[in-house]
């Protein structure tokens, strides 16, 4: 409370910034607990609307402390309900993480080169046997053990590693030698 509140509203309303200090001093927590107990997250905002709506409307205030406290507790339950109603009309804002877009394309360059890469893959293994493909295909792709992919194809642990070691062995040498045109 405010012991000269008469002359202290009327220094504020010539536009002394004192008496502006002294009565924003006088209410703000208040009206900043007011504002916060009613779940706005924004309290300082808030609270600053309420104080500059005050200040610009100050000269069409009449009454004692007692009134301008309500006064400024009307205003301040004005801005609550208008925040809350912008709430309700503005979309929430979530931060962009572009790892969760499922959006997200990529550049032309590199679905180029995955088709590039994918056509390469499929040139090569068409080279091989039909019975190298599917073992390495089963090992790299369906990343199986061997004794899971002995047991898919058929055939022994053994033989599987000798195919999977001869299918190796023929795609190092067309790397090495670019045999294999694009």
């Amino acid at each position: 409370m405010l012991d000269d509140f008469d002359g202290v509203l009327s220094r504020a309303r010539s536009g002394a910034g004192e008496a502006f200090t002294l009565l924003y001093g006088d209410l703000s927590k208040p009206v900043a607990a007011y504002v916060r107990a009613q779940g706005v997250r924004e309290v300082e905002d808030v609270t600053s609307e309420v104080f500059l709506a005050v200040f610009t409307g100050l000269s069409g205030f009449t009454g004692d402390q007692a009134h301008f406290r309500s006064w400024v507790f009307t205003i301040a339950h004005r801005r609550v309900m208008d925040h809350w109603r912008r709430s309700a009309r503005t979309v929430p804002q979530v931060p962009y993480e572009p790892a969760d877009d499922d959006r997200a394309v990529g550049s032309a360059e590199a679905d180029a080169m995955d088709v590039l890469g994918h056509q390469r893959v499929l040139a090569l293994l068409g080279r091989l046997t039909g019975e190298q493909q599917e073992v390495l295909v089963l090992r790299v792709v369906a990343d199986l053990t061997v004794e899971q992919v002995a047991e898919v194809v058929g055939r022994s642990e053994g033989a599987v590693k000798a195919l999977q070691r001869r299918g190796l062995a023929t795609l190092r040498k067309m790397i090495e030698t670019e045999t294999v045109p694009l």
